[in-house]
């Protein structure tokens, strides 16, 4: 098994994020797409501003890299409209895979039809630029019965809309990695959520994103169903990896 091949090696901090100047920031992507380089991650997630850099260094060295960006990130409150807008702008750029946030407060409110629209108009875009979509669904945000119940919602919308092909292509992604949890708590993927993901979106794609930041993390959950892991120390897991075999 090649880990890096599952891994999407995340920086999404902005510069105010960070607390750096603008060209501090644009060199931390920079270093990301040189790692990305020699680890030959499956892909790099960055904010849409750097996707143009990121492409023209993955291309003078013929890199396989892939490049993804998020949209509505990370709170996911704006109109279907406005993600859709976004995520124009992104496939514009040549961005090859659109991490979408759910608007989770609507799903937690009961705005079911908002949630399926947003799900149908944003793959269905996806789809006709031949782009993955994945949806973050926050599961720090919601309860047991709620990752059940959206991931699931996920699921249907799909396969009732798409051919068995386009499932190869959605993604039910737990977590942005910044949402603000109380007493500590997790605000990313567990091994609970990741279970529970995979159990009700199969047979859609999951990407485990937020904490996972060592190699036995990663590699349980793969064993979990996960398709993909989103980290912000991918480096460190493939430096595991290779301790271990060679071929990392």
């Amino acid at each position: 098994m090649k880990m890096n091949h599952f891994l999407d090696a995340t920086y999404l901090k902005t510069a105010t994020q960070a607390n750096i100047s603008e060209a501090e920031n644009e060199q931390k992507v920079i270093d990301l797409v040189n790692e990305s380089i020699v680890y030959n991650y499956k892909l790099i997630m960055i904010r849409a501003n750097y996707i143009s850099l990121a492409k023209e260094m993955l291309s003078k060295v013929t890199s396989s890299v892939l490049v993804g960006t998020v949209i509505d990130f990370p709170e996911g409150l704006s109109s279907t409209k406005s993600k859709l807008q976004e995520a124009k702008k992104a496939i514009e750029l040549h961005a090859d895979e659109l991490d979408f946030v759910i608007n989770y407060t609507a799903f937690k409110a009961g705005n079911i039809s908002l949630i399926k629209e947003e799900i149908l108009e944003c793959t269905r875009l996806c789809v006709e630029h031949n782009k993955v979509v994945k949806f973050i669904i926050e599961v720090a945000a919601l309860s047991t019965k709620e990752i059940i119940v959206i991931s699931q919602l996920i699921k249907e919308v799909i396969l009732n809309n798409f051919d068995e092909q386009v499932t190869q292509k959605v993604f039910v992604k737990s977590s942005t990695g910044f949402f603000k949890t109380d007493d500590n708590k997790p605000n990313g993927a567990t091994f609970e959520t990741i279970k529970l993901i995979s159990e009700n979106a199969k047979p859609l794609q999951i990407k485990a994103a937020g904490g996972v930041r060592d190699y036995g993390t990663a590699l349980k959950m793969i064993s979990l169903g996960v398709d993909r892991i989103g980290t912000s120390s991918a480096k460190e897991i493939c430096l595991k990896k290779e301790k271990n075999n060679n071929d990392y």
